[in-house]
């Protein structure tokens, strides 16, 4: 389960967020996670709930979650096409020669503070 990992980083770039912003609470986190990011959104809420507890700026903060869909790129049509119902196969032409634009990262989007 690398979502524990993953809620580290954001609770550290968070914290450092509050600090230099002098921020006393932190009342919400947005995330904005890939569709083929391979992190699983409940099992993340589930490492946040537990860690933000050890953070006093942090402790209570909600972690909202923003999913970004996945869109692959065909080389040879130029074309975009949904990543998950179609894979690495391009449903307009057929080629192979595809890469993905969007849909595997995890963003911090907005943070929420008083």
């Amino acid at each position: 389960m690398h979502e524990l990992g993953v809620v580290f980083y954001i609770i550290k770039d968070v914290k450092d967020v509050a600090e230099e912003n002098n921020v006393g609470k932190v009342h919400s986190v947005t995330l904005e996670i890939g569709e083929v990011s391979t992190v699983i959104p409940h099992m993340l809420i589930d490492c946040w709930n537990w860690a933000v507890k050890k953070e006093p700026v942090l402790d209570g903060a909600e972690l909202k979650i923003e999913q970004i869909d996945a869109v692959t790129y065909c080389e040879d049509c130029k074309g975009t096409y949904p990543t998950v119902k179609y894979g690495k196969i391009c449903p307009l032409c057929g080629s192979e020669h595809t890469y993905l634009l969007k849909g595997n990262e995890v963003n911090i989007k907005e943070i929420e503070a008083s």
